[in-house]
């Protein structure tokens, strides 16, 4: 996993050379993605050149053509994915049984929700600590009717 943020031209240029390298693998021109996305030949140029970021929908329309997910092109393979000790964790949960499967992913699943529970939990006892030992105000004063 990455723990640093990557930066946003380096973003750009990761999806820049992935549009290329997949486009290229699957046999298509510029034109003829462009064409099977719905956009100008000239767009497809600016999102392979890293000059633009498409939008949303012609990243979707892009990975769609392509035949990947758009996680697959906005990440490295290690950004999204768990690490090495968990990943041959996880390629032998998936020899197991479909019912020991879900066992694990059930067991899983619980811990997840557990630590969430638990994160949140201190998140809102830092609050109301912090919320008591900031200085409280006095009560306002009400005029009292003679």
């Amino acid at each position: 996993m990455m723990s640093i943020a990557t930066p946003h031209w380096l973003i750009t240029m990761q999806l820049a050379a992935k549009l290329v390298q997949l486009r290229k693998q699957k046999g298509l021109s510029q034109q003829a993605l462009a064409d099977a996305v719905g956009l100008h030949v000239t767009q497809i140029k600016r999102y392979e050149s890293g000059a633009v970021q498409p939008s949303l929908e012609a990243l979707k329309k892009i990975a769609v053509s392509l035949g990947v997910t758009t996680d697959s092109l906005l990440f490295d393979d290690v950004e999204r994915g768990p690490d090495d000790e968990l990943r041959l964790q996880f390629e032998a949960v998936s020899q197991l049984p479909p019912e020991e499967r879900m066992v694990v992913k059930e067991v899983l699943e619980s811990l997840i929700i557990k630590y969430q529970a638990r994160r949140w939990d201190s998140a809102r006892a830092a609050s109301a600590l912090a919320n008591k030992k900031a200085p409280q105000e006095p009560p306002a004063k009400t005029a009292t009717a003679r």
